[in-house]
């Protein structure tokens, strides 16, 4: 009898149980369920419906899109233009990550160090990020002209925008000068979680602050790198703003870049089809990186409890 009772209040407690974690999940997936509604309908919806208009042929030549399979995505191999805008894009992602990152956190380590004028010295770093993109643009844009511009007073044969070898580096001193003060926010923010004892122990151990960075903040700073690197690289294969005023993808297709040119293909010419096939190849591109660099650093990153 007495065992019975025990097996009884077991299996009550048992049940409690599953039902309090039931309710849990329930209530978090309510929590989820405006996030997972956006998501869908400005995420996976297009994603989804951008992969299925790449298998037709949707132009100005056809009354009706027609089912032509992978035909798009061959096209495009053979595409010198989007050949050049992937190069355009994948220079300046291996130049400006790396940039942004590194000048970010030099520019946080030196802000967090201050014992005066801290926080103007923060909104001096981050004031362009504030500006807005047209008007960053055309800063630049003056910046650049020649004879009348800031750098057309030094040197009036400069023409950085109107030179095909040199254009697509104006455009990426434009994207690192607006993108390093918004990064260094989370950096800032990366050094705040820190432990202070570690850096007095290693000084009592008499390291220098080479050593300290690279044994301790760089290290304890992975978890941020992990989203730091998915914002910088967004960035790079997001310009659009800048591109449309500064140069339109010119001269030739020289600052030409992914995102315009599925703008290009899909609004100026009018080729649906293939503005979808060049978005699935981004999307996924985007996907792979960001999903490999997750989960590779991942396990190397440090968070706090």
């Amino acid at each position: 009898m007495k065992n019975q009772t025990v097996d009884t209040s077991m299996q009550n407690t048992v049940a409690r149980a599953v039902r309090m974690k039931w309710k849990r999940s329930v209530k978090a997936w309510l929590l989820l369920a405006p996030a997972l509604f956006f998501l869908f309908v400005f995420t996976l919806y297009p994603v989804a419906q951008s992969l299925y208009s790449s298998l037709f042929r949707d132009n100005l030549s056809t009354i009706r899109p027609v089912f032509i399979g992978l035909d798009n995505y061959k096209a495009l191999l053979k595409d010198p233009v989007f050949r050049e805008c992937f190069r355009n894009n994948l220079l300046i992602a291996v130049v400006t990550i790396p940039l942004c990152m590194g000048m970010a956190v030099i520019l946080a380590t030196i802000s967090n160090r201050l014992t005066r004028g801290v926080s103007l010295v923060r909104l001096g770093f981050i004031y362009p990020t504030f500006i807005p993109l047209v008007a960053a643009a055309n800063i630049w844009m003056f910046i650049y002209t020649p004879i009348y511009g800031l750098l057309g007073y030094i040197n009036p044969s400069w023409r950085f925008l109107a030179d095909g070898k040199t254009a697509i580096w104006a455009l990426i001193v434009m994207l690192i000068w607006k993108n390093t003060g918004y990064i260094m926010l989370f950096y800032i923010a990366g050094l705040h979680g820190i432990d202070k004892e570690l850096y007095e122990a290693a000084r009592i151990d008499g390291a220098t602050e080479v050593q300290m960075f690279t044994k301790i903040t760089w290290p304890m700073l992975q978890a941020t790198n992990i989203y730091v690197l998915i914002i910088v690289l967004t960035n790079a294969y997001k310009m659009v703003d800048h591109l449309y005023i500064m140069t339109k993808g010119g001269p030739g297709n020289a600052t030409n870049m992914l995102l315009f040119y599925i703008y290009q293909t899909g609004f100026d010419y009018w080729d649906t089809g293939k503005a979808s096939a060049i978005t699935v190849i981004l999307v996924l591109m985007m996907l792979i990186i960001t999903s490999v660099n997750f989960f590779t650093s991942d396990r190397k990153a440090f968070y706090n409890d």
